[in-house]
């Protein structure tokens, strides 16, 4: 049986509103202009430290914790409601569960912000478990994620498949051998998903239901 290892930004939710607005007021908030950080859509994704420090460094500021601070107090007051479920993303949950396929959330997100967001979008019933960074630090890289998520749950690598729109998920999923998929609704581009080892590509939903129950 596949088990299904689901990103969450970006592959169910469209989280860019709430994530965009909360960088921008971080930058503000250290005295930086919000206007010139332009188009944030490649900063949805990645860890947290990882677009924060892409960011800051057009500022010439390299203050990361400090603006990783300010982020997160905004995004769990405001942002994290900001965001929506891509059209057709119910319907494949509905055919994986039909299927019978377990199903688990494995996010760069830290985990209780992950919890409110799936609770706010009520997705939480096809969902087995719900894993992402720990506050305060940890599992904050996507492939050590993968690999807790199989050790606690007991899956073999051969027995999973990784769906995500971006780069790191695609790594993360080939370091623990892993099948990835790659969706193209989301945050990335189709070269940069099969550069990074996608095994496949899928432009919408259902496309991702035959990729993962008829390999």
């Amino acid at each position: 049986m596949t088990t299904v290892l689901l990103d969450l930004d970006g592959t169910l939710s469209d989280s860019k509103p709430g994530i965009a607005a909360s960088f921008r007021y971080t930058v503000a908030q250290l005295g930086h202009d919000p206007d010139a950080a332009g188009d944030l859509t490649w900063a949805v994704g990645p860890p947290i430290a990882v677009s924060m420090a892409r960011l800051l460094k057009q500022y010439n500021d390299d203050d990361v914790n400090r603006a990783v601070g300010i982020y997160r107090a905004r995004y769990s007051e405001v942002g994290i409601y900001d965001c929506s479920v891509y059209s057709g993303v119910v319907g494949m949950l509905d055919q994986f569960r039909d299927a019978g396929l377990p199903m688990y959330i494995a996010t760069s997100k830290r985990r209780d912000f992950a919890e409110r967001v799936i609770d706010h979008l009520g997705l939480k019933p096809y969902l087995r478990s719900i894993y992402g960074a720990l506050p305060g630090g940890g599992l904050d890289e996507k492939q050590d994620l993968l690999a807790h998520i199989l050790a606690e749950q007991a899956v073999a690598p051969a027995d999973a498949v990784m769906i995500g729109d971006r780069l790191h998920d695609i790594h993360a999923a080939r370091h623990n051998n892993i099948r990835p998929i790659g969706v193209l609704w989301g945050y990335g581009e189709r070269d940069e998903l099969l550069a990074a080892g996608a095994d496949a590509v899928a432009a919408h939903p259902d496309d991702v239901v035959r990729l993962v129950t008829k390999r």
